[in-house]
């Protein structure tokens, strides 16, 4: 097998591609023979020793991956050889062959391509935890989704539009706006050009939106947070601007609203029948066409390096997918 191999997390260009010993699944475990993988924000943090979870070194970075088992381990029933799944892992991913715990496996329905199931768990999980089980989101209600065009951007959208609500999707170019126009979203702003709070308050007559998705962070947070409306809830995701906001205590008192936390991966942890419920729900929406990831561009595994330059010159819309 050959992976990208990270001997030392100084950044991307510490990777090297490197030929390794295929390896055999312990108890619990299943080798996966990779087709496709997906680039995700903590990929690069990881490299760069940036990331919540270190790894010990050596390590090959990947979270998120598809392909076939190859062979499983003691006690794994579950699972078979032949069998298509997708993983979120936290590593592994970028090479062609994995162990993974078979416990973080989720068997592909028929007709889930290798690409989509690569960039789903991870966006698709986080958004419909924030918005149905953390944001308690009604239909009829508004959702406005900062970083629109990004992978979990594209993801929430489509969960708030399955859930029955109105969406306006924020984001940083016309084209990127036009991109969440096209996967279902009511009304768009474009913050490099517009006022955000000036919009948000055209949009929504005044009242602001109820549920407020913010995976970006940054000089955005406050002013967004100054719109939401009464009783609203604001959904701390992630930070992929780079700054951590501090907003004011009083926004909150003034307006009833909630600064909601978002750990999906937490909440997997602790709580892994609802979060196992949650994604046969989501595989459902999958087969049923509400949902489906949007694929900036499919790139060849041993072109690694240059899908991490495009992922760090903000272009990528929706998800990038490395592909064996």
């Amino acid at each position: 097998m050959h992976a990208w191999l990270c001997t030392n997390p100084t950044g991307v260009d510490a990777l090297a591609w490197t030929e390794l010993p295929t390896p055999t699944p312990q108890a619990g475990e299943v080798l996966i023979e990779i087709k496709a993988a997906s680039l995700n924000f903590p990929d690069l943090l990881i490299v760069q020793n940036k990331y919540q979870m270190k790894p010990p070194l050596p390590f090959v970075p990947g979270s998120e991956y598809a392909g076939v088992v190859q062979a499983v381990g003691e006690g794994v029933t579950h699972l078979k050889v032949g069998q298509n799944v997708a993983c979120l892992s936290g590593t592994g991913g970028f090479g062609t062959h994995t162990i993974a715990p078979a416990t973080l496996c989720m068997p592909l329905p028929e007709g889930f391509s290798y690409v989509d199931a690569a960039a789903f768990i991870m966006i698709y999980a986080t958004s419909h935890h924030a918005l149905v089980d953390r944001a308690q989101l009604k239909a009829g209600e508004t959702v406005l989704v900062l970083g629109a065009a990004g992978g979990v951007g594209t993801a929430a959208i489509q969960i708030a539009k399955a859930m029955g609500a109105r969406v306006i999707a924020a984001a940083s170019s016309a084209e990127k706006c036009a991109l969440c126009t096209s996967i279902g979203a009511d009304a768009t702003i474009n913050y490099s050009q517009e006022n955000l709070r000036d919009a948000i308050k055209a949009l929504t007559g005044g009242k602001g939106p109820d549920v407020i998705y913010d995976p970006v962070g940054g000089d955005f947070a406050e002013p967004a947070f100054r719109s939401i409306a009464w009783r609203g809830r604001y959904l701390v995701v992630g930070f992929a601007s780079g700054p951590i906001p501090a907003l004011p205590f009083n926004l909150a008192l003034l307006k009833g609203a909630s600064i909601v936390g978002v750990f999906w991966g937490d909440f997997a942890r602790r709580e892994p029948q609802a979060n196992a419920a949650m994604m046969v729900k989501l595989a459902q929406w999958y087969g049923q066409g509400k949902i489906k990831p949007v694929i900036d561009r499919t790139m060849p595994m041993a072109e690694l390096p240059a899908a991490y330059a495009h992922m760090g010159s903000r272009g990528v819309m929706g998800k990038l997918v490395m592909v064996n």
